[in-house]
């Protein structure tokens, strides 16, 4: 087939659908093949996507810097899906699934790996796609797609891309320079996996789908948001990339912020990629540049003992900060970001604090206000919660309130076994040509231009006990409200 027959077959974008026949077959090459992220989450992925019938006809070439046979890539895959897939695995399932793994090491450079994806694409009933996955880290990221030209694998593909993407504003402007002299940016997918997750989604149907919030979703009637995620992990295996990466490129650019544009956002005119990307790029641009005095950096106690980290590093592995976004809907609310390793407990929380009303006509003793404001809390962990706090009555004479919730869970809907995974969700969109849940180019250099002043000019890091919540400073950027987490009351169990 002739180069001009196939851009001519493949210029079409496919339809987001859960009908793999009406997607193209495809490659997926995968770097970094033998990560941790390929692991724990790439490799199970593809497995249950291949299992649920939703992975169009496919073949996938692993590659990474290990000298590794097709015996040997088969035994770490099997593994990685047994220890990290959801369910257990079926034999005709895995021999399926096996059957479509292949394996290629980049020291052989470009050409064994375009004969190794021209092998693949052989064994596919017709013409195909590529998905190139770069599991990789940010300072290899150049030299792979460098070598995906090199090898003249562009042609019929798309690329993901992992965070964080850059460092800072100049390395991202010079890798999306790089990237965009191979890859037109309709090809390019950078991915966030918060995005990809059921919960950050329903914030766009909860917001915009439903009358009774969508009017006060704004500074009238919101007091301040939290954006909550804490880790219990050390960085104990991956101390050599945090060394120069830290908790604040690692989550806060390449995620909390994109969560916070999901939250803050206006109405997009529709449910489609373009419009959603102008809406988050229009909240990023009102978005205030972080002032250094309104951030909390912290390292916790042992994290300099690790085998390749400095014994007077300054790399946080918690990070605390106030954004403001200056524009009408939300000038004057503050939005509190916290993440951080080695904390109290993992948790993916957004809290929004609504204005409380005039308290004068309750009783001195009545409770109003005891336990702080109202408060919308999702979950987003792949669980889906949702819970909305409020005052309310004791039962008994005179008037003595207690704090309530409404709480919703996604088990209680039966759909819970529906859900795919965040990194499930995102190949598949992908594959899809559908860029709604990725981040432009524009939206990756504009925060990480507001990143400046904290990049340029970090606050030194505060110590903090492992297991603990972080260090003492938080509190103070966040008077007179205080952190949702750790919650007073729990989740209502499953079987409540």
């Amino acid at each position: 087939m002739s180069s001009v027959a196939e851009s001519d077959l493949f210029a079409s974008t496919e339809p987001p659908t859960g009908d793999p026949t009406r997607l193209h077959p495809h490659v997926i090459v995968l770097f970094g093949a033998t990560g941790d992220l390929a692991r724990r989450k790439l490799l199970p992925g593809l497995l249950r996507l291949s299992h649920s019938g939703l992975m169009p006809e496919c073949q996938i070439v692993g590659t990474s810097l290990e000298e590794l046979d097709q015996l040997q890539f088969h035994t770490f895959a099997l593994s990685a899906c047994k220890e990290f897939a959801r369910g257990d695995i079926v034999a005709d399932h895995w021999e399926e699934f096996r059957e479509r793994l292949h394996y290629v090491s980049q020291v052989h450079g470009p050409e064994s790996l375009a004969d190794a994806v021209w092998h693949a694409e052989q064994r596919l009933s017709r013409a195909g796609r590529r998905l190139h996955y770069l599991s990789i880290p940010p300072t290899a990221a150049k030299a792979v797609v460098e070598t995906l030209g090199q090898a003249n694998l562009v042609e019929r593909s798309r690329i993901i891309m992992e965070k964080p993407f850059g460092t800072d504003l100049a390395s991202a402007k010079s890798l999306n320079d790089v990237v965009h002299g191979i890859f037109s940016p309709d090809q390019v997918y950078r991915i966030d996996h918060f995005l990809g997750k059921e919960a950050a989604q329903n914030i766009l149907a909860f917001r915009f789908a439903n009358g009774l919030f969508e009017p006060i979703w704004n500074r009238n009637h919101i007091d301040h948001v939290q954006i909550d995620v804490p880790e219990t992990l050390s960085v104990d295996s991956r101390a050599s990339f945090y060394e120069g990466t830290g908790a604040f490129r690692d989550m806060v650019v390449t995620h909390l912020f994109q969560v916070l544009a999901f939250m803050a956002m206006e109405p997009p005119t529709s449910l489609e990629p373009r419009s959603i990307s102008e809406e988050k790029n229009k909240v990023f641009r009102s978005m205030l540049p972080i002032d250094v005095t309104q951030v909390v950096r912290g390292q916790y106690e042992g994290y300099r003992a690790i085998p390749g980290v400095a014994e007077d590093s300054q790399t946080e592995t918690f990070v605390a900060l106030k954004c403001e976004i200056d524009n009408w809907r939300w000038a004057g609310v503050p939005f509190y970001l916290r993440t951080g390793k080695n904390l109290g407990d993992g948790a993916r929380i957004i809290s929004i604090a609504f204005r409380e009303p005039p308290k004068s006509m309750f009783p001195a003793n009545s409770g109003i206000g005891a336990h702080g404001p109202d408060h919308l809390t999702f979950d987003l962990a792949d669980s889906s919660k949702l819970s909305l706090s409020f005052y309310g009555k004791r039962p008994g004479p005179g008037m003595q309130l207690d704090k309530l919730s409404l709480q919703f869970a996604l088990h209680e809907t039966g759909h819970e076994i529906d859900v795919l995974e965040a990194y499930e969700r995102l190949i598949h969109d992908a594959m899809s040509g559908d860029h709604t849940l990725f981040t432009a180019a524009d939206d990756i250099e504009r925060l990480w231009e507001l990143s400046a002043p904290l990049l340029e000019n970090p606050p030194d890091v505060e110590l903090y006990p492992p297991r603990s919540w972080g260090p003492p400073g938080i509190h103070d950027l966040i008077a007179p409200d205080a952190w949702r987490l750790p919650f007073e009351r729990g989740w209502r169990k499953a079987d409540a």
